[in-house]
């Protein structure tokens, strides 16, 4: 009973006001800002808060620069963060200029935002003691998004699917010179889907995977290659035991290169007596799938049921 009762005292002092500041806050319709999903949405734009202990970030461990998830703006250095066992990332210093504080609608608390888009970050508490520097803001993970020091500055996309994203990603995630991987929905027309709505086959989505890349270190021709190699390009009617279009096998290009060095590897392909059936399409928007499809099997310790690497390419 005692710990119940620290944890609803914890969500009422600490979690993040559902009010929204219109007169402030902007949304991610901004062409220039980053698509959110829904859960993204309901913390940065409408002001609510994930549980705690339960964020990407409350107990992660690294050196680097949190941003914002909204715009990317950098927010937070983590020599700056700190663990206060509230169940959410907790920092006692910004960048200087980059977080704003309001009065939060309780008229009890101060809220943070992002100073660049007004995206709703948390809230900020002083004087608990738990630094030197007295002062503790209380974030959601869901609001920021963590880019490593000496991560590159001239990173490239690529947008593949190859039946379930799952699978996909746990190859793709530790390529030489992959940057950073999202697992989420394209080619639909529908805006920001669910899964639920892909799985339904009404939205007109596949399964996808974006895939950042240091063309210094890779290029789009070795991602290809990789792409060809986990999965059954010539089936037909999705991948594996996954049946239906959300399943299908197409690369989305992003330039007339994409295009080109794909065609020339489904020459090859069909050269040594492949069937290919994987479709080329002009890239369209990426929607960021739900938190708990990302990075799944780093999650749940499982394995691929339907993708493995097989050697085609010398």
């Amino acid at each position: 009973m005692k710990y119940i009762l620290i944890f609803i005292i914890t969500i009422i002092f600490f979690g993040c006001s559902k009010q929204p500041h219109e007169t402030i806050m902007k949304t991610s319709e901004n062409p220039n800002f980053n698509v959110l999903t829904n859960a993204e949405k309901q913390v940065i734009i409408n002001k609510g808060t994930e549980m705690p202990f339960t964020g990407e970030f409350n107990n992660f461990k690294g050196t680097g620069t949190f941003v914002c998830k909204q715009c990317n703006a950098p927010l937070y250095r983590t020599k700056d963060k700190f663990d206060s066992g509230c169940g959410w990332p907790s920092f006692d210093d910004e960048i200087p200029g980059a977080v704003k504080r309001i009065k939060d609608s309780d008229g009890l608390r101060t809220e943070i935002l992002c100073n660049n888009c007004g995206g709703h970050l948390g809230h900020v508490f002083e004087g608990e003691r738990y630094t030197e520097k007295n002062t503790r803001h209380c974030v959601n993970s869901v609001s920021i998004k963590f880019i490593p020091d000496a991560t590159v500055t001239n990173v490239q996309k690529a947008i593949f699917t190859a039946g379930c994203f799952w699978g996909v990603e746990h190859f793709f995630k530790n390529a030489p010179g992959v940057v950073e991987t999202n697992v989420g929905y394209t080619g639909g027309k529908t805006d920001n889907p669910t899964y639920e709505e892909v799985c339904s086959g009404k939205s007109g989505h596949i399964e996808a995977i974006e895939v950042l890349f240091d063309p210094g270190k890779t290029n789009f021709k070795e991602l290809a290659k990789l792409f060809f190699e986990i999965h059954d390009f010539t089936q037909t009617n999705g991948q594996g035991p996954d049946i239906g279009e959300q399943y299908l096998s197409k690369i989305f290009y992003f330039d007339k290169e994409q295009k080109n060095i794909s065609e020339d590897l489904i020459r090859e392909l069909n050269g040594k007596g492949f069937s290919v059936d994987t479709e080329l399409l002009p890239a369209s928007t990426f929607w960021k799938a739900e938190d708990y499809h990302q990075d799944y099997y780093n999650k749940t310790g499982k394995t691929p049921y339907c993708h493995f690497r097989k050697k085609i390419f010398d």
